[in-house]
């Protein structure tokens, strides 16, 4: 069996396939599928399939960087957040790498324009792969891109 990744609360990771090279991610033991800020999406059909193009700030803090993105819809599915609202949200899949590991993840789309993450990494996406110590921050160290 693969040994686990030893993470802190927040890591810094991409997704490449979405050409986003840097995001910090909160790793949320709390929350079950990931989730991604886009504060815009567009569905549209490409190939009889139907698909989001989203506008993503994906620095902390920073409005003027802007990556525009786009990827398969695999799923809509209703995501109550941790007040307790409901919403209906986009799911696609993308490559996530943190430090030398890559693996494929379920993310959904919401605005989290207000938040102190632009992401967060839930439970499905660390089954098996990660273990958190809460009181760590940043212990991967951060792999630019190939």
């Amino acid at each position: 069996m693969k040994e686990k990744m030893i993470v802190g609360w927040r890591e810094t990771l991409s997704l490449p396939g979405l050409g986003i090279d840097k995001i910090n991610a909160k790793i949320d033991t709390g929350a079950r599928t990931s989730c991604l800020h886009a504060f815009k999406v567009e569905s549209f059909t490409k190939e009889e399939a139907l698909w989001v193009r989203f506008w993503i700030h994906p620095l902390q803090h920073n409005v003027d960087k802007v990556t525009v993105c786009e990827a398969e819809v695999v799923d809509e599915r209703t995501v109550r957040d941790s007040g307790g609202h409901e919403e209906t949200r986009f799911v696609i899949k993308s490559d996530l790498s943190l430090g030398s590991e890559t693996w494929s993840a379920e993310i959904t789309l919401t605005n989290r324009e207000n938040m102190a993450f632009r992401m967060l990494l839930g439970r499905t996406a660390m089954h098996h792969r990660i273990v958190v110590d809460p009181t760590e921050s940043f212990l991967i160290p951060f792999e630019e891109p190939r």
